[in-house]
């Protein structure tokens, strides 16, 4: 590896035609050219698993759900509003899928 003297940054070898040279970002060049290669290894990356299975774990209530009727959601509470502010319920039925929420 060779650094530049002016701002210490490593240099990059650079050819130009037949002639070869050290350049640095700073501007700084030098025909003194160590045998410098510049290598990359790129791994193959492994493909994404895609997980269309909802895999979290609600407690299960009697709520009635207001589009197909059922009686039976899963429940969760998330705080959406001010923290002096009650939290607010979801749920989700357990027949259509369909959510709603519920504020105190």
């Amino acid at each position: 590896m060779l650094f530049c003297p002016k701002c210490g940054s490593l240099m990059k070898p650079e050819t130009k035609g037949k002639k070869k040279m050290m350049t640095c970002s700073c501007g700084y060049k030098t025909t003194e050219v160590e045998d410098t290669t510049i290598k990359e290894k790129i791994e193959k990356q492994k493909d994404i698993a895609i997980i269309e299975k909802e895999d979290t774990a609600y407690p299960l209530v009697d709520k009635e759900c207001p589009k197909c009727g059922h009686d039976k959601a899963y429940f969760w509470e998330i705080q959406t509003r001010a923290s002096d502010e009650p939290a607010t319920q979801f749920f989700k039925c357990e027949k259509c899928k369909h959510t709603w929420r519920h504020y105190d």
